[in-house]
């Protein structure tokens, strides 16, 4: 009790309020919103029996950021509901306090730590973790590290490997990499074994901070235990791949990804086009296109690639290439999503003096596509330029009609 009311006094210098928005359309959170301050513990007393457990982070979330004080009351009263039930089993504390964090409330998650050992239920490693990652979670990193050092000097509540992980993963969002690679070492030292969210933690990290070797050296040793990527690693080893302009790994990325059976993300498939676009490899791309095509990989990454490669084509002037590759999107019904895309190969067919083929052009994407005011602004341009009245005059009037 002494060294948590030591924590209690560390945590009232350092404690701040972060304040959320969200929306909550629960009939109970109304109640509490358009009630009085006075009714609210009358109000749960009657409404809030039957509720299902999942409705209070939402609820107090969504209230806190419009009435702090009221989110106080129902934090008061869930506390008190477990009092006078004489609640006796660690997780009910342990989901209190796990709410207190997403209101970023250290101060009452320590109050019902301390409520709870005064009715002499005995904390577990998990009322703990729940307990430090309210301080981590409100950036009260002094607080937490006290919490910690009472886990260690305690018989029965060590701290665990997600203890571990929540000082790693902290560390990580901070981009202080020493701190997150002693807490590494340290979890290894006490024997836990790292999980895909260690690594995710620690990959993550070091990407954000451009530690790209450590990234590397984590990822190693990821696949030498056994452990499968997921997404956010991929997305942030091949980020790392890029900026390192390690365009040789490229495919060796990508074959990894599709024989491992995932799928590319849009986000990664807007990144191998950025990659190819920087080295002019248009053939990778479309290699590419054949391999997403076969693998049924998502319409947003299939779109990435179809209009990454036409975009190459109006860059060099490929008109052939160009009309074929926006023929082969659209019978697969998909159609231009950047307007920047569509401009290029506007540009592509004005520097060519194509006119008739931009006019086919235009003809064949209007079903799916509209043009931009920057579109047309691109289209009187270059009519201007090449002295042709009649079409410049056609241009207008369906800007006009477009009101634009």
């Amino acid at each position: 009790m002494v060294l948590v009311g030591r924590v209690l006094s560390i945590t009232s210098r350092c404690l701040r309020f972060l304040t959320t928005s969200s929306t909550c359309s629960n009939p109970l959170f109304l109640k509490l919103l358009q009630g009085s301050t006075s009714n609210i513990k009358p109000t749960l007393d009657c409404e809030a029996e039957n509720q299902d457990s999942l409705i209070w982070e939402p609820l107090l979330t969504s209230l806190k950021s419009s009435s702090p004080q009221k989110a106080q009351l129902v934090l008061e009263w869930k506390l008190e509901k477990l009092l006078k039930e004489n609640e006796r089993d660690q997780c009910r504390y342990s989901e209190l306090i796990y709410i207190c964090g997403r209101v970023r409330n250290v101060q009452f998650a320590l109050k019902v730590f301390t409520v709870m050992e005064g009715q002499g239920v005995r904390p577990t490693s998990v009322v703990f973790n729940s307990l430090i990652s309210v301080c981590l979670s409100s950036d009260n990193i002094i607080t937490a590290l006290s919490l910690f050092e009472i886990m260690q000097r305690s018989e029965d509540c060590k701290p665990n490997s997600e203890t571990y992980n929540m000082f790693i993963s902290t560390y990580s969002k901070l981009g202080d990499i020493a701190a997150m690679q002693v807490w590494y070492s340290a979890s290894k030292i006490v024997g836990f074994l790292p999980t895909v969210r260690t690594f995710e933690y620690l990959i993550t990290g070091s990407s954000k901070t451009q530690e790209f070797d450590s990234a590397d050296k984590f990822y190693e040793e990821m696949l030498q235990l056994g452990i499968a990527p997921n997404m956010c690693m991929l997305q942030n080893m091949l980020d790392n791949t890029c900026q390192k302009k390690q365009y040789s790994k490229v495919n060796e990325f990508l074959k990894f990804v599709l024989d491992g059976g995932l799928k590319l993300s849009g986000q990664m498939a807007k990144k191998l086009m950025e990659i190819y676009s920087e080295v002019w490899k248009v053939e990778e791309m479309e290699e590419l296109l054949l391999i997403v095509t076969r693998t049924n990989q998502d319409l947003g990454v299939l779109s990435q690639v179809h209009c990454g490669i036409i975009r190459m084509y109006a860059l060099s002037d490929r008109l052939d290439d160009l009309e074929f590759s926006v023929g082969r999107m659209l019978e697969q019904g998909i159609s231009f999503t950047c307007p920047d895309d569509v401009e290029k190969a506007i540009c592509s067919y004005f520097r060519c003096a194509a006119y008739e083929r931009l006019e086919l052009f235009l003809e064949r994407i209007r079903g799916s596509y509209r043009l931009t005011r920057s579109a047309y602004d691109l289209l009187v341009a270059g009519y201007r330029r090449a002295g042709m009245s009649e079409k410049l005059d056609l241009v207008v009037k369906e800007m006009i009609l477009a009101g634009l």
